[in-house]
């Protein structure tokens, strides 16, 4: 830890003890009746409206949508200090004196804070908005009036994280829009009036909270990030008080800062991870287009870095939609602005960038206008992408992504003969902590046809065992080598690395056939006798195959293990010096390096192996092929996959 570091914990420690002097004391009053334009000119409509109603229709019966509880019952108004998973209620006191890691004290904080968050409450305003049904009104009443009784200021679990207080305001902004603003029902009569005023007080203390506890150091991460677009959203959406002006310009200031500082030149998020790319790359629209609305404008650099991470997404997807789930992933939306389970976040974000930058490739790659999408721009802009010729001045993929550390080799990409292998030659995280990366370096992912072959195995949770969090984003869970069973970087805790594998680009051409890319690591040279491992990936399009060439540089003898990991749906079949791997469609064989052992592991305990995670805090057994040995100074092995498409193999017959 620096020292800058170090003193900003100590004024941090001795804010926090001043904070005990401020319960019961009144938060300052609104000195205007201004709010902000709605993030649209013009509320859109244009949604299958009965969707809308049921999921309005289960918050009003107490059900919240909660990892892997699903809708689950906390009833309404629910008990918001407590974990509903574990049943544990946290206390109550000074917030941020309050160890919330404590799952003894307060449970899994992840599932007491996604409540809080207050996406719910959305919903009802969409449902409000579509539907005119007072009730949807009196839920978002009771919930307001709820939270404000069992959570006051700066009392508690939900006064912790400035950034779960950030997205609670951008939650707030909406439904404020949504309901109708100032002039909204909601706010009729004494009563009404009464819940303005308490709302009002506690987006207040919301603004002065995050302003006075900001991440910062090795924190500043996309923790940073979202605190100053709640802060930006929120000062637009209520700029009631004088102290809103300061926050409005010194978030709009610094979020052009930290976006171009937390994502590469090239579109790439510097956490290493897809699902926090999202989320970022979220902020940044939502922020845009409030800022927009109101007639505050972020420059041309904030819009190309965004379209650049749009081209990164789109880079990356394979032809059935999916992303690797490279680094961390706890499935948060900043907003749930959709109510179809189907639609994907990533092909969202693409529907809502062909519509943005007039782009058809994105267009081609997210298939459709969604939900979110209409929610953001509004209903015309479904006329604006239905006019998008995506055969029109299309722009070919980008597959070289130098300064993010990814790169995507492959053949007949785009097309239903599509094979696309994404390569992870970048870092390991963002900053010293590098809290959301795995360590996976010179690992990759292989899809044909659509269809997910070898995988990245996912995050599983954060706040697990042990021993689950540090094999998910450990080397042995991905698709990479792993030398003397420990990994290529060192852990310091469940969010922390204190030792970087630092890798290193050699060569790359993507260009003509072969295509060719070469990178090494330094992660095991911190052992006794030190370790290089360097991967050579040369890919033959017109055969579909790929010669993944490792070698091991050192002096001295390592056990080391390669490991393949399959998709669930996938059958592995071992055979002599290789293996056979079908899914639908799709063949992979596999010949690997001789004088090695190969074992197939499928949902292993002890040690946790064979295992992938779709959705936060779930896991199902997955096939790994786990190939070991023992080289005893230099070594180099070869291991060839051949992608077979079975429509292929019956036409050749």
């Amino acid at each position: 830890m620096s020292i800058p570091e170090i003193r900003h914990r100590v004024v941090e420690a001795a804010r926090d003890q001043l904070l005990r002097v401020e319960f019961g004391r009144s938060p300052q009053k609104p000195q205007s009746d201004e709010s902000g334009r709605p993030w649209v000119a013009q509320l859109p409509t244009g949604f299958d409206t009965k969707r809308y109603l049921d999921a309005a229709e289960s918050v009003l019966a107490g059900r919240f949508n909660c990892f892997s509880l699903g809708n689950c019952y906390l009833g309404l108004p629910p008990d918001w200090n407590r974990d509903p998973k574990s049943g544990v209620r946290a206390p109550l006191g000074v917030g941020r004196l309050l160890d919330y890691r404590n799952e003894a004290l307060v449970g899994n904080i992840k599932y007491l804070w996604e409540p809080n968050r207050h996406l719910e409450l959305v919903t009802l305003a969409q449902a409000w908005h579509l539907s005119g049904d007072a009730k949807y009104l009196h839920g978002i009443r009771t919930l307001l009036t709820s939270w404000f009784d069992q959570c006051p200021y700066p009392q508690g679990p939900n006064w912790c994280s400035s950034l779960e207080l950030a997205i609670r305001l951008v939650n707030w902004s909406f439904v404020w829009t949504l309901v109708g603003g100032e002039t909204g029902l909601l706010f009729a009569g004494k009563s009404g009036q009464g819940l303005r005023e308490r709302w009002l007080d506690s987006v207040y203390q919301h603004c002065v909270f995050i302003s006075r506890y900001p991440s910062c150091h090795s924190s500043a991460n996309n923790h940073r990030l979202g605190e100053l677009f709640g802060l930006f959203v929120a000062s637009v959406t209520w700029p009631k008080w004088r102290a809103a002006g300061v926050w409005q310009s010194s978030s709009h200031e610094q979020l052009l800062i930290e976006v171009l500082k937390q994502n590469t030149s090239d579109g790439v998020n510097r956490e290493q991870a897809t699902w926090y790319h999202h989320e970022v790359a979220d902020m940044m629209l939502i922020a845009g287009v409030v800022g927009r609305a109101n007639s505050i404008e972020f420059p041309i650099d904030y819009w190309k870095r965004f379209e650049a991470m749009l081209e990164f997404v789109a880079g990356i997807m394979h032809f059935g939609g999916v992303v690797p789930a490279f680094g961390d992933s706890d499935d948060a939306v900043m907003v749930r602005l959709s109510q179809d389970p189907t639609e994907s976040v990533f092909r969202s974000l693409l529907a809502t960038g062909a519509v943005l930058f007039g782009r058809s490739d994105f267009k081609a790659k997210a298939g459709k206008f969604d939900d979110k999408s209409r929610w953001l721009l509004g209903d015309d802009a479904a006329r604006r992408f239905d006019e998008l010729q995506v055969n029109a001045n299309r722009r070919p993929p980008r597959h070289s992504f130098p300064d993010g550390g990814y790169f995507v080799l492959g053949s007949d990409i785009d097309t239903a003969k599509e094979v696309r292998i994404v390569a992870d030659a970048g870092p390991l995280g963002y900053l010293s902590i590098a809290a959301h990366g795995h360590a996976d370096a010179l690992s990759f992912t292989l899809s044909a046809a659509g269809r997910e072959m070898l995988v990245d195995p996912g995050t599983y949770s954060y706040h697990t065992d042990l021993k689950w969090r540090d094999y998910f984003r450990g080397t042995a869970a991905h698709n990479t080598i792993r030398i003397d069973g420990v990994d290529q970087s060192v852990s310091g805790g469940r969010f922390m690395w204190i030792r970087h594998a630092q890798v290193s680009c050699e060569h790359v051409d993507l260009s003509g056939s072969p295509q060719v890319l070469v990178a090494s690591h330094g992660g095991y040279l911190r052992l006794a006798d030190p370790v290089r491992h360097r991967r050579k990936l040369i890919y033959w399009p017109e055969t579909r195959i790929l010669r993944v060439e490792d070698e091991i540089l050192s002096e001295a003898v390592h056990e080391f293990e390669i490991a393949w990991h399959f998709a669930e749906d996938c059958k592995v079949s071992l055979l002599e010096g290789g293996a056979l791997v079908q899914a639908e469609g799709v063949e992979l064989q596999l010949s690997w390096p001789p004088e090695t052992h190969a074992r197939c592991v499928c949902g292993g305990t002890n040690p946790p192996r064979g295992w992938i995670s779709r959705r936060f805090d779930a896991m199902v057994a997955c096939p790994t092929v786990v190939v070991s040995g023992r080289n005893i100074g230099h070594w180099r092995g070869v291991t060839e996959l051949r992608v077979n498409l079975l429509c292929d193999v019956r036409n050749a017959r």
